[in-house]
């Protein structure tokens, strides 16, 4: 079974070969992350790990711990805008990796880490009309449609908000 970990720096030429294989894949359901995010994605990375070294997110990799493809990232799950207790879940699983019910498996711990080590009360997560399969997804983790209608990369979207369960370790940090 693959394992959640969190971003690291050493991540970084693993994580930009799942994007560039990726791309196209998530382009058809999600607004692409255009040709200067591959330009720049070393600086864009020691953003992100800055950020999660303030707080503000928890950025996390899905890794393969197969023999064969060891350390190969097949996702990404990332929590965002962490503020008042809540953040914005975002994430995307390789194409290659699709269907084994690894974004849902993968939500469900996240969920409980978010709770459990990050303090974290209320999730809420995005998606496109015209993508099925993220929707099925955030149901099946607990995720509840919030009504608002939302334009995400000129497509339209839907909110989703879930409630968190606070564990013990409530606001230690991971």
């Amino acid at each position: 079974m693959p394992e959640l970990r969190r971003l690291r720096p050493d991540h970084a030429p693993a994580l930009l070969a799942f994007e560039r294989e990726n791309r196209a894949y998530f382009a058809a359901s999600v607004p692409d992350r255009g040709d200067d995010y591959f330009t720049h994605f070393d600086t864009r990375h020691a953003a992100l790990l800055a950020e999660q070294a303030a707080g503000t997110c928890h950025f996390h990799v899905l890794v393969s711990t197969d023999p064969t493809t060891r350390g190969e990232i097949l996702g990404r799950f990332n929590l965002v805008d962490v503020a008042d207790g809540s953040a914005e879940l975002g994430y995307r699983v390789a194409e290659k990796a699709t269907g084994r019910g690894l974004a849902t498996t993968t939500i469900h711990h996240l969920c409980t880490l978010a709770a459990e080590e990050y303090g974290l009360t209320t999730l809420r997560a995005a998606t496109t009309l015209d993508n099925p399969a993220s929707r099925a997804v955030l149901t099946r983790t607990g995720f509840t449609p919030t009504g608002e209608e939302l334009l995400l990369g000129g497509r339209a979207g839907l909110g989703y908000v879930r409630p968190l369960k606070v564990g013990p370790k409530q606001g230690s940090k991971a």
